[in-house]
């Protein structure tokens, strides 16, 4: 079984390259898609202000970081709690750049060099949910994964909303490991023979509601791929 990391940032503005800084990490572990309460909560002193459009979003001031240790002092603690693991991030590309640029400028290797992979949530969901809003806010309305206690933009509250997401998004692949090498039953296993013929099953037929929900999403399927849906070409 793999360990994976629920991952999330908070930063004081968009641009990693331009001087910005992670002030808030938080990180969720999963194992075996189920939580171990082995998590890692950390806020960063950036040594610099927020810009006013991220302090809305995350309300982390610089008076409450000043006394909060610098990314650097930490950074050999972090790689070793992410060594490994496969890292799960919604909007992979943002996190990884602020990560990537707070391993350099502490003397550290890259992220590549000692994770296992990372698996971006928001390219998953748009894959399933194509030309919907697939931000975590509008996955956890989706999914019906409780919100209501999120004032502000939190590492490790968001990563634990993640968490949620991303098992919703994955339910039943655990179901499709199935070895088929072999057809022959276990040492000890008792196979039983049923009779299906002494079984009626009943057909049940969709309702017109039903129906034109279903039509509505091929419709929205087929808009998103501008037509090119084989399911319509072929009909």
């Amino acid at each position: 079984m793999s360990r994976q990391i629920v991952l999330d940032t908070e930063t004081t503005g968009l641009s990693a390259e331009n001087g910005d800084r992670i002030i808030e990490l938080g990180c969720v572990e999963l194992f075996a898609r189920k939580l171990t309460g082995n998590d890692l909560h950390i806020y960063f002193n950036p040594e610099r202000e927020s810009h006013e459009d991220a302090l809305k979003v995350h309300g982390l001031t610089t008076d409450f970081l000043r006394d909060k240790p610098k990314f650097a002092t930490l950074g050999n603690d972090i790689v070793e709690y992410l060594r490994g693991a496969e890292l799960i991030i919604h909007n992979a590309a943002f996190d990884v750049g602020f990560l990537n640029k707070e391993l350099e400028m502490a003397g550290l290797p890259p992220l590549r060099s000692f994770v296992g992979e990372v698996t971006d949530t928001l390219a998953m969901a748009k894959l399933v949910y194509p030309g919907k809003r697939n931000s975590l806010d509008a996955l956890c309305d989706r999914f019906g994964v409780d919100r209501s206690n999120r004032t502000f933009h939190g590492a490790k509250l968001d990563a634990q909303l993640l968490a949620d997401v991303y098992i919703n998004l994955t339910r039943g692949q655990d179901a499709l490991l199935i070895d088929v090498a072999s057809n022959e039953p276990e040492q000890g296993t008792t196979v039983v023979a049923i009779d299906l013929t002494q079984f009626e099953l009943p057909v049940i037929m969709a309702a017109e509601h039903e129906l034109t929900a279903h039509e509505a999403v091929l419709a929205q399927l087929d808009k998103s791929s501008n037509g090119k849906t084989l399911f319509r070409q072929n009909a």
